[in-house]
């Protein structure tokens, strides 16, 4: 007997597509290096590294909600209170992205205010603590966003687990690679 069509398996389909798109088309065009690099016998991580990786659990989980099997009345129809809670999805979205990009630049203008001083914040998005301001800042914002947002309430549980995720990430990420940039400062 086929199975019915309905928006949780849609959204997999589209997961997946998406993730096709990105891993096979956008990110080969758009990056100048492969997944891993060895140049001189140092190996270091490739631009296409962390996008592919974000690409593959984005096509995990497409595929995951494509084909488990769910309960018969799951996934119905498009409501308005679905289209409400996806506002407030790209509205969290907008608001941590925004706080992750202009934190750190803030953040010098307003030690250039205090200081009388002209540091400069693409001189300094390399160094500690200005490259870790608006990482940890709109990391926090995101996770205990979406963690508020599925619970209904935000609490200090969502807080320190946002910035216990925030500082895994550094630790992951940026202290055992000596050229790797946290977003958004490579692109400041």
């Amino acid at each position: 007997m086929p199975r019915k069509v309905n928006r949780d398996t849609l959204l997999g389909l589209l997961c997946i597509g998406f993730s096709l798109l990105l891993v096979l088309v956008w990110i080969p065009l758009d990056t100048d290096t492969g997944l891993i690099e060895k140049v001189r016998r140092h190996t270091a991580i490739g631009d296409a590294l962390a996008p592919s990786l974000a690409g593959l659990f984005i096509l995990f989980g497409g595929v995951m909600l494509a084909l488990v099997e769910r309960a018969p009345d799951a996934g119905g129809a498009v409501t308005l209170k679905n289209l409400a809670y996806l506002a407030r999805l790209i509205a969290l979205l907008i608001v941590s992205t925004s706080l992750m990009r202009w934190s750190g630049p803030i953040a010098v203008a307003i030690a250039n205010g205090l200081t009388e001083s002209e540091l400069s914040y693409r001189l300094l998005r390399d160094t500690p603590p200005w490259k870790y301001i608006g990482f940890v800042l709109g990391g926090m914002a995101l996770v205990a966003g979406l963690i508020a947002l599925i619970e209904g309430r935000l609490r200090f549980r969502a807080l320190l687990i946002a910035l216990l995720a925030a500082l895994a990430m550094i630790v992951l990420y940026d202290l055992p690679f000596d050229d790797l940039l946290l977003p958004p400062n490579g692109d400041v």
